[in-house]
């Protein structure tokens, strides 16, 4: 069973498996898939057309047309929070893995995969084509440049401007964004141990200096 409020409103070629919620005003427009055990809260935006001037914003582009719009597939046990925005795929289906939190008034734009156990802080702002790696923690208010590539177990602080990519486990912040040492939590998170975890503090700072 799903639980859909009345005031949602639910388009198009839209699935769904069991036990999501679907809260007040949400909007979802197929092509997109829904996986298990999801929360959708007030207001959020999931399918609306990839936000690329040459794609034809008409009521109906058509079922076999060059420009129909590649769908939005959502994973299992994934928080959506109030507002988020999360566009259709243009040249690939935009992809929201298991287990993501992606807090208020978030935007993902089309084409964007999201990997596993993903956390997208309120406000951040992922442009097209934009990946995110496994446990990569996104802060409050950030912003990725498109085609950008966050590594996984990487945390990227709080209203940074990400124009290049950030590899594993780094920790970035600033404007623009740089790398700032070992994010050692993600890299705990993703098992590593007490040796491991001193050769990748090393790789991001040769001379031992670096914060962990």
């Amino acid at each position: 069973m799903n639980t859909l409020h009345p005031t949602a409103i639910i388009s198009g070629e839209v699935t769904m498996g069991e036990g999501n919620v679907i809260g007040p005003f949400v909007v979802i427009t197929g092509p997109v898939s829904i996986g298990n055990g999801n929360w959708i809260g007030t207001g959020a935006v999931i399918g609306a057309l990839p936000e690329v001037r040459a794609f034809p914003h008409m009521a109906d582009s058509g079922s076999d047309g060059p420009d129909e719009p590649l769908g939005v597939h959502i994973g299992d046990h994934t928080v959506i929070r109030e507002y988020s925005q999360i566009h259709q795929g243009w040249q690939a289906a935009t992809v929201i893995g298991d287990r993501a939190f992606i807090m208020n008034q978030s935007y993902l734009a089309h084409d964007c995969q999201i990997g596993a156990d993903v956390t997208i802080a309120g406000g951040a702002r992922l442009a097209g084509h934009v990946r995110v790696g496994d446990g990569a923690n996104i802060g409050l208010g950030t912003l990725v440049h498109q085609r950008r590539e966050i590594g996984r177990g990487a945390m990227v602080g709080m209203g940074s401007v990400v124009t290049r990519d950030v590899p594993d486990f780094a920790k970035a912040y600033g404007n623009p964004a740089r790398v700032h040492g070992l994010n050692l939590r993600g890299a705990q998170a993703a098992g590593y141990q007490e040796e491991d975890l001193v050769l990748l503090a090393a790789a991001f700072d040769p001379s031992g200096k670096g914060s962990r």
